[in-house]
């Protein structure tokens, strides 16, 4: 129950130390310089192709550089040396927008929706923003996500490059998923599948059986959610969420997925063990068995089984959001690319 719930509702995902730093389908930066992208919009989200972009660096090091936004409003600008940068995004009919960041090392980095205002005058609006913007952009798209309209599927971020969650937005993510209505719907399923099947006999039949089993289900996603995607990985540091691979051959794409079940990416950007999952699942089946019947708890060895059976079906889950979820999800965005 507590698997199939996590499954859907609130995957927790991971990556692995054997894979590129990135797809092998040119989103990284050639050489050790970084590279910038991001997508032009209008006030409604509607994409403006044809935005002038145009990148100046601190102390004007080097001459400025100009792209063109595609049909769908994206640029891309590889080789751009780290420091300060400025961005200034003009279209005809719009007013001019100047973004400025600091771009680190070989940082590949790609800005929220850059969304030009309709000029009623002469109007420049300059913006600053940083890491934790960029990733609050990145959450509020991943809180739009649900598969066949309805079952959250916020844990899986379609932005490769997506910058790491601070502590807060990892609990807030979770939190989100804890409330969603959905999460009610789905334990009431469960419970009500468990109560067909009788299953936890101890509990009984009737309305009073039936909401022991559904704050069961309500506490099992509960504590699961908030252990595996907010507790464990704050405090080592580890994110959560799934990273889309989206092209590539079948086979490399699902050797990733399947990794993905065991490796994360760390907040530092590199590949690690995924503890945090792990010790969720683990801590999970011990904390349930203060509630479940006395017959249906499991001692430690068979709690921290339990916990690593549920990993290796985690492979399955992101097999499914590899090939699957995305083609029946709503709210779902392309996934990021870094144009050659």
């Amino acid at each position: 129950m507590l698997l199939a719930f996590c499954l859907l509702a609130f995957p927790l995902q991971a990556q692995t130390s054997v894979l590129p730093d990135a797809p092998d389908d040119g989103r990284q930066a050639a050489g050790k310089a970084g590279s910038i992208s991001g997508t032009v919009t209008d006030a409604d989200g509607d994409a403006i192709a044809g935005a002038t972009i145009t990148l100046v660096l601190d102390g004007g090091r080097a001459a400025p550089r100009k792209v063109t936004a595609d049909g769908d409003g994206y640029f891309s600008m590889l080789d751009v040396p780290a420091g300060n940068v400025t961005l200034t995004i003009a279209s005809e009919g719009f007013a001019t927008v100047t973004r400025a960041f600091a771009l680190h090392g070989e940082e590949t980095l790609e800005t929220p929706n850059i969304k030009l205002p309709v000029a009623t005058a002469a109007v420049d609006v300059e913006v600053t923003f940083s890491r934790h913007d960029v990733a609050e952009e990145d959450i509020k798209a991943e809180e739009k996500q649900r598969v066949a309209g309805f079952i959250p599927n916020f844990y899986v971020t379609y932005n490769w490059n997506a910058p790491p969650m601070n502590a807060r937005q990892k609990f807030k993510l979770s939190v989100r998923g804890i409330v969603d209505p959905a999460n009610f719907l789905i334990s009431g399923i469960a419970a009500g599948i468990e109560q067909g099947t009788n299953a936890f006999p101890e509990y009984g039949q009737g309305a009073v059986g039936f909401g022991k089993r559904y704050g069961a289900s309500l506490a099992d996603g509960t504590v699961g959610s908030l252990l595996g995607g907010a507790v464990f990985p704050a405090l080592l540091r580890q994110d959560p969420r799934y990273f889309y691979m989206g092209t590539g051959k079948v086979t490399t794409r699902a050797l990733y997925a399947l990794a993905a079940a065991f490796i994360c990416r760390g907040d530092n950007g590199k590949w690690q063990p995924n503890y945090s999952s792990v010790l969720g699942d683990v801590a999970t089946g011990a904390i349930s068995n203060t509630y479940y019947p006395e017959s249906s708890r499991t001692g430690w060895a068979e709690t921290v089984e339990v916990g690593l059976l549920n990993a290796l079906q985690q492979g399955v889950s992101n097999l499914m959001q590899e090939f699957v979820f995305k083609r029946i999800s709503t709210g779902t965005r392309k996934p990021a690319k870094t144009k050659p």
